[in-house]
């Protein structure tokens, strides 16, 4: 025990709550890849202003750019391994809820009915295409709510400025990842076979897991197969197990 000068003290309640408050929420998440995200959402949305600017936007009395776009930005570049920030999901996502969201306005009478109606369908119809997309929510909630330049241009609303905007966002988003080598589309990395081979765990197992929790995750079950295996490989050689032929694990010596 240290005592004297020496003795260690415990950080006091006010600086373990601020360490506490902005530790990253998302598990591996370092200060320059966010940093790298906060630069890619500022230049990528300026930029799609600055392209959609130059469409013939003002005649039809809509924006250059819609809310939503803001939410895809953050998932595009602060989670671009999410499956709900690759390509299909934000602009198939985005638009689909767009034309959910002029339907219901345009057959429900009742704004707060059709603005219910316009998020629940969404989310239905993201789901079934494989597209789930939470900005999706609030392009069909904007279909509703929007200005009377929203609904005057009824289902083109979808493809000008929502369509557009998603495609030049998830354009810039392709240059900008790859510039910093970062990958977008996300494909789950491979497990080296020999690791492959080590690992106990198949994907029936992660189904089954996942089964029992009764839980969404927000990661395919390729990328936690690979997390999971790895992380069993870490603990096989932290505990000093050798892997046999048939998956299962033996102590060394």
């Amino acid at each position: 025990m240290l005592s004297g000068r020496h003795a260690a003290h415990p950080a006091a309640p006010s600086t373990r709550i601020a360490v506490q408050f902005f530790r990253p929420i998302l598990a591996g998440a370092h200060l320059p890849e966010r940093l790298i995200a906060c630069l890619g959402a500022a230049i990528c949305i300026a930029l799609t202003i600055v392209v959609c600017g130059r469409l013939p936007l003002a005649a039809a009395d809509v924006p250059v750019i819609v809310a939503p776009l803001g939410a895809s930005a953050v998932l595009v570049f602060a989670v671009p391994a999410s499956p709900l920030a690759q390509p299909w999901p934000v602009i198939g996502g985005n638009m689909l809820s767009a034309i959910v969201g002029i339907a219901c306005y345009q057959a429900i009478p009742g704004l707060a009915i059709a603005a219910g109606a316009a998020v629940g369908i969404a989310i239905l119809l993201m789901s079934l295409l494989r597209c789930l997309h939470p900005p999706g929510g609030a392009a069909a909630l904007t279909a509703v709510i929007g200005s009377q330049g929203i609904h005057a241009a009824g289902y083109g609303f979808a493809l000008v400025p929502v369509g557009i905007n998603s495609v030049a966002l998830v354009l810039l988003a392709l240059a900008f990842h790859r510039a910093t080598k970062r990958s977008y589309p996300h494909h789950p990395a491979n497990l080296p076979a020999a690791a492959a081979a080590a690992s106990g765990l198949h994907l029936s197992d992660i189904d089954a897991a996942i089964e029992e929790m009764h839980e969404s995750f927000d990661i395919s079950r390729e990328d936690l197969d690979a997390l999971l295996s790895r992380a069993e490989l870490h603990s096989i050689a932290r505990r000093g197990v050798a892997p046999s032929p048939s998956g299962t694990t033996r102590r060394s010596s």
